[in-house]
């Protein structure tokens, strides 16, 4: 019988590394979405921001937004269309052509999107608090060394979902 692999890979080993590292970046992100709910941002999910944020960098229709997210443009309308229901962002029509609507980031979306970050570098300080300033400083250091210089675009969740990149390319 083949080995079978660990659910729970221990310290040491790669899978482990990789699911402390995504374990990591969960509870961040999900203490995140629970204190936006106790400032009164009940409805506002992690998908949200990154939605937004890929608007905010130009996806301004279904179609970039699937491109962007790496989803369908259907899935990408069902977001849009949860975000206008929420008043975060809005359809404009395109001064250019008056046929085209764009979607646009509300004053609402931004205020939110600035809350998170608020609360994340309140989280950040409670890190620095449990490791220590030299120990946090040293290990953004190494892992902005294990990133590169590719840049890091947190619109873009859906490069887990891709089947393979393209020979030679990364994942976006």
């Amino acid at each position: 019988m083949p080995p079978r692999p660990s659910l729970r890979p221990g310290p040491g080993s790669g899978a482990g590394l990789a699911l402390l590292l995504l374990g990591s970046y969960r509870r961040l992100i999900d203490t995140v979405i629970a204190e936006l709910a106790q400032r009164g941002y009940q409805d506002v999910r992690a998908s949200h921001d990154y939605a937004m944020r890929a608007i905010l960098s130009g996806a301004d229709n279904a179609s970039e937004l699937g491109r962007r997210l790496a989803m369908t443009k259907q899935g990408a309308a069902r977001i849009i269309e949860i975000l206008l229901e929420r008043g975060y962002v809005a359809r404009e029509t395109d001064p250019d052509d008056a046929r085209r609507k764009r979607i646009q980031l509300t004053p609402l979306g931004a205020e939110i999107m600035l809350e998170g970050e608020v609360i994340l570098d309140d989280l950040r300080r409670q890190w620095e608090q449990k490791l220590g300033k030299s120990e946090l400083a040293r290990l953004e250091e190494q892992l902005a060394e294990m990133v590169g210089d590719a840049p890091i675009r947190p619109e873009a969740p859906g490069w887990i979902a891709q089947e393979e990149p393209a020979a030679g390319k990364r994942p976006a």
